[in-house]
């Protein structure tokens, strides 16, 4: 008797009688994909979203989207998606969809930034006894001097906690210098090589990205070959993907940036003598995890599988494979509301741990803002160990794996970076392509779009764009350490435009003791008025304007009597449309008669004496702008 066949005896014995596989739907019609559409269409019928005549199907390809790549991401997903996909294998072999290996604990790597070696230590040392298993620690630029990195590292275990340099957009003397001074230190602590763990962090391509100037591989790779040859748990090179995702690029564009890096440095690697499998082994991947949670598991494991083709493709080993560092996307943290970061951090750790990363960075919540304080970075590292020690994220391998839309996301997102790519390539190579300003151009494509998505909240971001808190308490921290201007790669953070306008609203209540306004010119009774008043204070407070409205109002007089009290040359009308069609003109003549200077009105209807309309889908932040106009001018 075979194991299957005791396994079925035992069922049968436990619960005689009973089916010994139990099927939730045997109870149920079986249903076809036709039967699903029709319900669907139904649904969008009933909302006006398509006619009742519409084709079967309709509302499938309405409640389609289309990614920044281009990848149609469909409300559905079967086992007919999924059926001609290359396979994804098992964890631990090529390609690695399924991870590197069986489940364990990730990586939890905490960001370390500030020139106090002192202050430096006494954090890092903090986070390392209460769960960070490594340290990510910024070096000259916003970091400590490489002189004093015995002072910041004192006390840490150089063969028991790696350390990772960042050395930023320092020139390469200077971070060559600083991975120098981390090697002497160990010697100096008589560390043995063959234990010496940590990451130089050298990236030549990536301060390339970053600062325009000529990417120099050459002192890098000397350094990293000498660290092949004699410091076997030791990595030198970050094949950094920050530079394209903070810049506003897409998934594709970052993956098909490292892709080009890594290719870039494996060939250097090669030509001074380093063996592909070596060469794997110094090289790290760095890639952003973002609150797209599917979108960045889909990265992550995608990732894996491209890079596994190109060591394929090298003549490295079945077996061969670099580390995957995932970092919280930097530029999703937001100054305003920032404790809606612990949501966004959240997000991304979790995607980062079940698409596999072998190390995770969760940013603290006030990153954005200033110095982190050791509550901040208690709740980042806590996020994280959270997730790994009682949720046991870590504990599955490849826990997406088999879901029919992240194996199609998975494999669209692969051939969708492996075209950029190739791109680069057929350019002369990553660096070729930084230098003729190619990367910078097809990024700053998919930035324009991201930028229109933010204005007209397509893109919301929640305590900024969207559920804006006017009056809240601000978050004070001490300045992070000023960094030079990228030049190159811009970094964009989609929140900027929107706190701009709330950093001049503060401004003007420092210096006037009141915020300026907006009055909303409310018609008819509240439940009449309700639903666009809402939306436009919800707009109006995204922009640092306080709204005032009428309340219940009967006759245009009682507008006006309100709007003569709220003190601002500014107005809109919220109501109906019925009500605009009855009350509109009358009332917007009668606010510009009394000192009204720009009349909007929330919704699209047409009314005689309204300056501009705005509603769901506008440019939020054209609005805003016209307000603060109006506002500036009448001061």
């Amino acid at each position: 008797m075979n194991t299957g066949q005791v396994d079925k005896a035992v069922l049968e014995a436990a619960a005689p009688g009973e089916p010994v596989e139990l099927e939730l739907a045997s109870g149920f019609p079986a249903a076809d994909r036709d039967e699903w559409l029709k319900l669907v269409d139904q649904v969008l019928v009933k909302s006006g979203r398509i006619s009742a005549d519409a084709p079967l199907g309709t509302a499938f390809e309405k409640l389609t989207r289309t990614t920044l790549d281009g990848i149609a991401v469909r409300p559905l997903y079967t086992a007919e998606d999924v059926a001609e996909l290359p396979p994804a294998g098992a964890p631990g072999v090529r390609p690695f969809v399924r991870g590197t290996g069986g489940p364990r604990a990730w990586d939890v790597r905490q960001r370390h930034v500030g020139t106090d070696p002192e202050k430096v230590r006494e954090a890092v040392l903090a986070d390392l006894e209460c769960g960070v298993s490594s340290i990510w620690l910024a070096v000259r630029h916003g970091g400590v001097e490489p002189a004093a990195l015995p002072a910041a590292l004192d006390g840490v275990l150089l063969d028991a906690a790696p350390v990772v340099l960042d050395p930023g957009d320092s020139p390469a003397p200077d971070a060559i210098a600083a991975a120098e001074a981390f090697l002497d230190l160990a010697a100096r602590r008589d560390v043995a090589s063959a234990d010496l763990l940590g990451h130089l962090g050298l990236d030549p391509i990536g301060r390339a990205a970053r600062t325009g100037e000529p990417a120099d591989l050459r002192a890098a790779v000397d350094l990293a070959a000498r660290v092949a040859a004699e410091y076997p748990k030791l990595i030198a090179l970050a094949v950094d993907g920050l530079p394209v995702h903070t810049a506003g690029g897409s998934d594709a564009q970052e993956l098909g940036y490292v892709l080009s890096a890594g290719v870039a440095y494996l060939r250097a690697l090669t030509e001074a003598g380093v063996g592909i499998d070596r060469a794997a082994q110094v090289l790290e991947l760095r890639l952003a995890a973002t609150v797209e949670q599917f979108p960045t598991i889909a990265k992550l494991r995608a990732a894996r599988r491209l890079w596994a083709r190109v060591l394929e493709a090298s003549g490295a080993a079945e077996t061969t494979i670099s580390p995957l560092h995932a970092v919280s996307s930097p530029i999703a943290l937001t100054r305003r509301d920032p404790y809606v970061n612990l949501l966004r951090g959240t997000i991304a750790a979790f995607a980062a741990g079940v698409g596999g990363a072998d190390a995770v960075t969760v940013y603290p919540f006030d990153a954005a803002i200033g110095q982190s304080t050791p509550f901040s970075r208690r709740i980042a590292r806590n996020t994280q160990t959270l997730l790994v020690e009682e949720s046991h994220v870590a504990r599955v391998v490849d826990p997406a794996g088999g879901s029919w839309y992240v194996e199609s996301l998975t494999d669209a997102l692969a051939d969708a970076a492996w075209a950029v790519f190739q791109e680069l390539e057929a350019a002369g190579g990553v660096a070729d392509a930084l230098a003729k300003g190619l990367v910078a151009e097809k990024v700053a494509e998919v930035r324009e779009q991201r930028e229109r998505a933010v204005a007209t909240r397509k893109a919301p971001i929640t305590g900024v764009s969207e559920f804006p808190d006017l009056f809240e308490k601000p978050v004070e921290r001490e300045p992070n350490p000023v960094l030079p201007e990228r030049t190159a790669l811009p970094v964009y953070r989609p929140a900027a435009p929107y706190e701009a306008y709330r950093d001049r609203s503060d401004a003007v209540l420092a210096e006037t003791g009141a915020r300026p306004k907006a009055f909303l010119a409310t018609l008819g009774p509240i439940a009449a008025h309700t639903a666009r008043a809402t939306f436009a204070r919800n707009l109006l407070q995204a922009g640092g304007i306080e709204p005032v409205d009428a309340g219940a109002t009967e006759t245009a007089d009682e507008v006006v009597a309100a709007f003569r009290e709220a003190g601002t040359p500014v107005a809109v009308l919220c109501g109906t449309d019925e009500l605009y069609a009855e009350r509109g003109a009358e009332t917007a003549a009668a606010l510009r008669a009394a000192g009204a200077t720009t009349i909007l009105l929330a919704g699209k209807a047409a009314v005689d004496g309204v300056d501009e309309t705005f509603a769901v889908g506008g440019d939020a932040l054209a609005t805003i702008a016209t307000v603060w106009s109006a506002l500036e001018a009448s001061r």
